[in-house]
Order: C-alpha cells, then sequence, then structure tokens
C-alpha cells in the first residue's frame, strides 16, 4: 500500500479500512484520528502508553498503511498541526519544539533549503508537465472572450500575478476577488465562451471550488492549477496541472506555481505575435 502524502489522506485510508484491522490496531486508528494533536507532539512511547498499546503495534500499524515506521507516520500529523497555525510566527515555534537542534533556523540556511527544495520542484515541473497540456491551455487562453482567475488564501499572489500578465497580453480578464462579498456578481456573466483559471492547493479554498462549480454550470472551459489529481477542481477542468510545490518544515513556496503561470502568458503573447 502507498503511503498517505497528507493527514486527510491518512485519515481517508483509515476509514476506509477500519473494518479489516485486528481490533488492536483499530484500537491505535481510534485514537490517531481522535487525538491528532496530541500525536504531532510527543514520543512514540507515550503515544503507545495514551492509547493502551505496546510500541511495537504503532510500528505495525504504520506498516500495514505503508510507511517503514512509525515516526515518519507522525511526521504527517506534526505538518498538519503545523500548517493549521496561521501565524508563521507560531509556525516556526511549533517546529522548533519539534524539531529541537535539527530545526533550520538561521536565514542563511533557510535560504539553502528553499532554494535547493524550489530547485527540485521546478525540474519536477518539467518532467510531469505535458506539452499537449501547455498548448492546449494557451489554445484556450487565446481563444477565450473572457478570462477569470481565482485564486484564494496563499493562491491569492498567483491569481494577481497571472491577471498583471494578461493585462499586459490585452486580453479581457477579470480578478475573481470577491472584494465586498461580491463574488456571485463578479461570476454573473460568466459564459460558454469564456475562461476560467482555478488556482488552488491542499487544503482547498471554498470559494475556489464554487468558482469552479459555477464555471461548469455554464459551460466555461477550466484551466485548473493545483495539488493533486483527486483535488474537487480536478474533475471539473479541461486542463490540470498538477504541481508538487517546494516545502521547508511547514512553510510552502510558490516558486513552482508562478513559474507555470509565467510560461502560459509568454506562450499566449508569441502565439499573438504570430497572428
Amino acid at each position: 500500500m502507498t503511503a498517505a502524502k497528507n493527514l486527510s489522506e491518512l485519515q481517508d485510508q483509515i476509514r476506509t479500512r477500519y473494518g479489516e484491522l485486528s481490533k488492536r490496531l483499530q484500537q491505535v486508528a481510534k485514537y490517531l484520528i481522535d487525538n491528532k494533536n496530541i500525536v504531532a507532539m510527543q514520543t512514540v512511547a507515550a503515544i503507545a502508553k495514551e492509547a493502551g498499546v505496546p510500541p511495537s503495534t504503532l510500528i505495525r500499524f504504520a506498516s500495514t498503511f505503508g510507511f517503514s515506521g512509525f515516526n515518519e507516520m507522525k511526521q504527517i500529523f506534526r505538518l498538519d498541526l503545523v500548517k493549521e497555525t496561521a501565524s508563521y510566527t507560531e509556525r516556526a515555534r511549533l517546529f522548533r519544539e519539534m524539531e529541537g537542534d535539527a530545526s533550520v533556523e538561521q536565514p542563511h540556511e533557510i535560504l539553502q533549503e528553499f532554494v535547493r527544495a524550489n530547485t527540485q520542484s521546478m525540474q519536477q515541473l518539467v518532467l510531469h508537465t505535458p506539452e499537449a497540456e501547455l498548448r492546449q491551455a494557451v489554445e484556450l487562453l487565446a481563444d477565450a472572450e473572457t478570462i477569470y482567475v481565482m485564486g484564494s488564501r496563499r493562491s491569492f499572489s498567483a491569481a494577481v500575478y497571472l491577471r498583471y500578465a494578461l493585462s499586459h497580453l490585452e486580453r479581457r480578464t477579470v480578478l475573481l476577488d470577491g472584494l465586498g462579498g461580491m463574488l456571485a456578481e463578479q461570476l454573473a456573466l460568466m459564459g460558454s465562451r469564456d475562461v476560467v483559471v482555478s488556482i488552488s492547493f491542499s487544503p482547498y479554498a471554498e470559494e475556489t471550488v464554487t468558482v469552479s462549480q459555477k464555471a461548469a454550470q455554464v459551460g466555461a472551459r477550466q484551466i485548473v492549477v493545483t495539488d493533486s489529481q483527486i483535488s474537487p477542481m480536478a474533475s471539473l477542468s479541461d486542463v490540470c496541472f498538477v504541481i508538487k510545490e517546494a516545502q521547508v518544515d511547514a512553510f510552502r513556496s510558490q516558486a513552482a506555481t508562478l513559474c507555470l503561470l509565467q510560461s502560459l502568458a509568454v506562450s499566449l503573447a508569441f502565439k499573438k505575435s504570430e497572428e
């Protein structure tokens, strides 16, 4: 079995397979689902004691779900705890507590880690982005009557960049920012000759999912930039770009996303110059 990449995926796997687990493993499963923040912070010995099982049962449980050991599984709980913390200062504090001296804290160390992680992410972007999908996305943007761009929370800056880039190509573009609670009004004129670019990563913004569903209802074409083929927008898309952004501790980059969007905008510019 392939190990889950995040806590939500792991919880789904546990719920799906719960009935086939032994009583001891069911005991562990219930404890992990009900006490995710405790699991993130406690040692294996402490978790085993609280769950009422020997440490070896935790190791067996982790192996059942595709992990090499329980500490590898526990890392998913730790990352989830930090991601739920909105304050970057609080995230840093939590990581310092959990990682101790192993945590990257000095500015130049952090820079080195982000450069390293972003380099790998960029390489994966090139390897796993089909040329046919890039061409299709550019065709959709070129043929669109209006281009609607949606990105909420951490994806908002990427959406703003794309809106900026498209404005230099004389493309009619609407940034769906929902300013003043007017998202529904911004969507009111969307039609089948339009294209919607939706940018969202787990945990997926509810507003972005709503926009994608609205686009499907009116027959607008959709370009989705996300992190999984099973994201709620992927099944509604005409073109779906799956990006694995770089991450240092619980701090995710946007470099690969911006690189993709810039590539689409520049490709569109070259296409327009040929017309």
